[in-house]
């Protein structure tokens, strides 16, 4: 600040995660229990914005497994979804991005949460129209889970619209019980157990 005395508050800097997998990476084996090719990937929380059923305005993702450590999901462009007058808000692409990326832990059944996530627009997206997004497991290594999707308008075979990488962080159950305002913690569990810790695996990351 010219000729003030006050010192600036500067915001530190952190190095970027890479959503590229390391050289020590492997793509590891789809876990035997995970969802079979071809099923759906049921939501995980009826209140989740981005696969949630009940969710007055969300996105209402439906995921799909696929072969190996993929899946395909659409998004439905809706009214709530515009940024621009008929047209999807950048935001909510990368919401839905997220949401695909995050359903892979799936087949792995390991609860993770998003570390990072990168998105390239490619060409808009309207209001009316279906974006098919296709996603994979790119490697594993240690905690980290690297992942890539690619979106396409009208139809798997349509002109990319968004592509995005991500890198997951694999977390306890324990995370989400520990760090989510309690009363939806709880009524979460009264609901569907969603949260109990075992052999169970229904928290999306």
């Amino acid at each position: 600040m010219s000729g003030s005395d006050e010192a600036v508050t500067r915001i530190p800097v952190r190095a970027a995660l890479p959503t590229t997998p390391p050289d020590d990476a492997v793509v590891p084996e789809r876990h035997p229990d995970a969802p079979a090719p071809g099923e759906p990937i049921a939501a995980h929380y009826r209140w989740c914005v981005g696969c949630g059923e009940d969710h007055p305005s969300g996105l209402h993702m439906q995921v799909t497994a696929g072969e190996g450590l993929s899946l395909t999901a659409t998004f439905e462009v809706g009214d709530h979804h515009q940024g621009a007058p008929g047209l999807a808000h950048g935001g909510m692409l990368a919401l839905a991005f997220d949401e695909a990326l995050g359903a892979l832990n799936w087949l792995l059944r390991r609860p993770a949460v998003t570390g990072r996530l990168e998105t390239d627009f490619r060409r808009p997206v309207p209001v009316g129209q279906t974006l098919h997004i296709r996603a994979e497991i790119t490697g594993v290594s240690g905690r980290k889970v690297f992942t890539r999707a690619e979106g396409r308008l009208g139809s798997p075979d349509g002109p990319v619209a968004v592509t995005a990488a991500a890198l997951f962080v694999i977390v306890g159950l324990e995370h989400f019980v520990d760090n989510g305002r309690q009363a939806d913690v709880e009524a979460a569990q009264r609901d569907r157990g969603i949260l109990d810790v075992g052999d169970r695996f229904e928290m999306n990351p």
